[in-house]
């Protein structure tokens, strides 16, 4: 029953079940967790999930906000890719792995708040994730093996290269962001992904984070400056800087939560929230009334999509276009 359950019953048809139940109407369930036929049709694409099936999924808590399952789900399907796309609710990431260890469980998005137990968690990593010291992609290995790999850095850095010098700036000879002076919220593991890549384009990175320890270790790494969260509200060295939210602030169902007063976003050329769950968080809506260049987390979610679908896949071309329509569309 619940968010945990609907694993079991879109996996029906995959462990040889003859139905599963899907109620017409959302608003009218006779128990918890159950999917519409809506969902179980079209995103889920049940009628086509057999024993070969292949299992992937957001392991996350929360996850059920995610748009995850239904980008992943579509974009499978339109290249013909025989696997389905779950959202997987865990409360720790070992035990999760540990239980759900069959190769057909070939691979997994890895969200909030496990992207750094991931690295712990992994067998081998490529030299980004490894070097970022965290983890939002898992593939597992023929030989049962789990590797880690990052593509979150490169979703959130190409755009906010893009929203600094505007479409296209992310392949320029010298970055955007070379010698700018960036702020990242959050040492976690999306804060890590993303104070790594600006570090790696030649960026000068603040980190700034409620417990101030996991900012100073961030920082000392990177050769940047700590701050404690409430630093911010009176941070303001020069003008043009960069302001990259990596924390949940802001994100459904708490979406009045923002991590940096109003008032001192004008110093900012660029903000950028991480959070795409509302699209339009406070933070952006102060910054833009602040008259800031804003950039979404929706660029950053497609584009470390585009990455996951590679893997997960073995090296298909995710579908770019059709992702911008998805989440034109959700979120």
């Amino acid at each position: 029953m619940s968010e945990r359950g609907l694993m079991s019953r879109v996996l029906s048809p995959k462990f040889g079940g003859y139905l599963t139940f899907g109620i017409l109407d959302a608003t009218k369930t006779s128990a918890s967790g159950q999917p519409t036929l809506e969902e179980l049709l079209d995103i889920y694409n049940i009628r086509c999930i057999g024993p070969d099936t292949m299992v992937l999924g957001l392991i996350a808590n929360p996850v059920k906000q995610s748009k995850s399952p239904i980008l992943h789900n579509k974009c499978l399907q339109s290249v013909g890719y025989n696997a389905v796309y779950l959202p997987l609710l865990a409360d720790n990431l070992a035990r999760f792995l540990d239980t759900y260890s069959a190769p057909d469980f070939s691979g997994f998005s890895c969200s909030l708040p496990f992207k750094v137990d991931a690295v712990h968690c992994c067998h081998e990593h490529d030299a980004v994730a490894k070097s970022i010291g965290a983890i939002n992609t898992i593939i597992r290995k023929s030989d049962g093996k789990l590797v880690g790999y990052n593509t979150d850095y490169i979703g959130a850095i190409s755009a906010i290269e893009d929203g600094i010098g505007g479409p296209g700036s992310k392949d320029a000879a010298v970055s955007p962001l070379a010698g700018r002076l960036i702020v990242v919220v959050g040492a976690g593991g999306a804060g890590k992904a993303i104070a790594y890549g600006a570090k790696k384009k030649g960026a000068r990175v603040v980190v700034a984070n409620r417990t101030y320890e996991k900012a100073v270790t961030l920082a000392n790494a990177l050769g940047g400056q700590a701050l404690r969260l409430a630093d911010l509200e009176n941070f303001g060295p020069e003008e043009g800087m960069i302001l990259a939210n990596a924390t949940s602030l802001g994100m459904y169902p708490n979406v009045d939560g923002t991590p940096v007063p109003k008032k001192a976003l004008s110093l900012y050329d660029v903000v950028f929230d991480a959070v795409y769950a509302p699209k339009d968080t406070r933070l952006l809506r102060e910054a833009e009334e602040c008259g800031v260049k804003v950039v979404s987390g929706v660029e950053m979610f497609i584009r470390q999509a585009m990455g996951q679908f590679e893997h997960f896949t073995g090296g298909i071309e995710a579908p770019e276009s059709l992702m911008r329509e998805i989440a034109a569309k959700y979120t």
